[in-house]
């Protein structure tokens, strides 16, 4: 019989045993070192002689020679991709790649995509990326990369497609809603460095922290772009606004590390795996909030997902933040890398997180405070606030011109450099909130 005589058999079922120990832990070694194994050991290597001896056949049977690494990578590969869109197996060059992602540079076109029903989903542009410059939206499908149908690819297949040397072009053929077919987009490839964490005064006294991904030190940026905000204001921020749309995620220790920024003490989110187990409950650990008493707004969209929902429920749930915008994204599991002995690793889920109101955010997201969907160029010249007025006594011949009180200081310049916000209606709104907040917690001050 060919079981018999196949050296190659032995091999493999010698290495499917020690998978077996690997995942099934401590235990099959006690029932392996036993008189008997027990029923349940019985049946689960019961299970992995199908594996092994499908494995021996490939070796043996197939037309053409096959690579032992192959064999395993794929055998491992399968496994995890028939458990979520989110466990995979990263062979050693994807590993790399992903360390690289969260150290906030990479090579390729710059977007963040997800499988849904079974097709390549952009969760997020990044910005000043070739795909944000082609004008690639959150939401947007792919179809076709290279002209090869895309459908069933999973986001490894399509990083490979996606990723190349600088100055390389790759086509993507994008479906939107609204659209009566699919448009093609070429974009050339470039190396991309995040610009994680910028600040900016928008109006004297209310400051903008616009946060891209959740890598290395964004918790560490963040902190140090609010105290910049304040040097450059010369006093408190009257309100400072934190802006995490098209904010994909990234590192949940960043995520957690940059709500504490805004919480004294408190929850910030809990996780938990298998069968409701409490994993983690992370709660806030800074001494004080970084902007005490500073009213808060924090953006959020469609693009907005995994730790950036963190973040949000965090402050929402807390009472610290209103969250105005759009639903976010949905993606509440937790992942853990799990690198192995050849430099290869494992990415699996592990665990759903929880706001600290007991919401779990996987597949519904963040409901904002206040729904403002962002405006088009467009849409936002016909909607102008004070364009369309009537006349006023300052558009009167010869009207005479305002005047502040001696002494009042009225009008005077606050030496402060801001930015014109008027192009970008949701952070517009949110500045607007925080003004607003503030008149009517001070009514009579100027």
């Amino acid at each position: 019989m060919w079981v018999s005589s196949s050296t190659g058999y032995r091999r493999w079922l010698g290495r499917c045993l020690l998978v077996a120990v690997a995942f099934a832990g401590g235990a099959v070694v006690t029932r392996l070192a036993s008189a008997g194994p027990e029923p349940a050991a019985a049946s689960s290597f019961k299970r992995l002689r199908v594996l092994s001896r499908a494995l021996a056949y490939i070796e043996s049977s197939y037309v053409e020679p096959v690579g032992e690494q192959k064999l395993v990578y794929g055998a491992v590969r399968g496994m995890l991709q028939s458990l979520d869109p989110h466990s995979m197996f990263l062979s050693p060059q994807e590993f790399r790649e992903l360390r690289e992602d969260t150290e906030g540079e990479f090579t390729g076109v710059g977007i963040e995509i997800e499988v849904q029903d079974g097709l390549l989903t952009v969760i997020a542009p990044i910005e000043g990326s070739p795909a944000a410059a082609a004008g690639i939206k959150s939401g947007d499908k792919i179809v076709k990369i290279n002209g090869v149908d895309a459908e069933g690819f999973s986001i490894l297949d399509s990083a490979k497609r996606l990723r190349g040397k600088p100055g390389t072009d790759v086509t993507l053929t994008i479906e939107r809603k609204g659209w009566k077919e699919p448009r093609d987009f070429k974009l050339t490839r470039a190396h991309i460095k995040l610009n994680t964490v910028e600040g900016r005064l928008v109006a004297p006294g209310y400051g903008v922290v616009r946060l891209r991904q959740f890598v290395e030190g964004a918790a560490t940026e963040t902190a140090a772009a609010v105290r910049k905000l304040e040097a450059e204001n010369k006093a408190p921020l009257a309100g400072l606004v934190l802006d995490l749309r098209d904010n994909p995620g990234g590192l949940l220790d960043e995520g957690t590390g940059v709500a504490d920024l805004f919480l004294s003490d408190g929850q910030v989110v809990s996780t938990r795996g298998r069968g409701g187990m409490m994993l983690d409950d992370v709660r806030a650990g800074s001494s004080e909030d970084v902007a005490v008493g500073v009213p808060l707004v924090v953006l959020i969209n469609e693009g907005s997902a995994s730790a950036s929902e963190i973040v949000a429920g965090a402050l929402q749930d807390r009472g610290r933040a209103a969250v105005l915008g759009t639903q976010s994204f949905g993606k509440g599991s937790v992942q853990t890398v799990i690198p192995l002995d050849d430099g290869s690793a494992l990415k699996l889920t592990i665990a759903r997180y929880y706001t600290p109101s007991g919401r779990s955010i996987q597949g519904r997201g963040i409901t904002p405070d206040m729904v403002v969907e962002q405006l088009d160029a467009d849409a936002l010249k016909k909607a102008r606030l004070g364009k369309s007025r009537g006349v006023a006594e300052a558009d009167l011949p010869h009207s005479l011109k305002p005047e502040s009180a001696p002494g009042s200081g009225a009008g005077a310049s606050s030496g402060v450099a801001t930015r014109n916000i008027d192009a970008d209606f949701q952070l517009k709104t949110a500045v607007d909130h925080l003004k607003a907040a503030r008149v009517l917690a001070n009514p009579r001050k100027p």
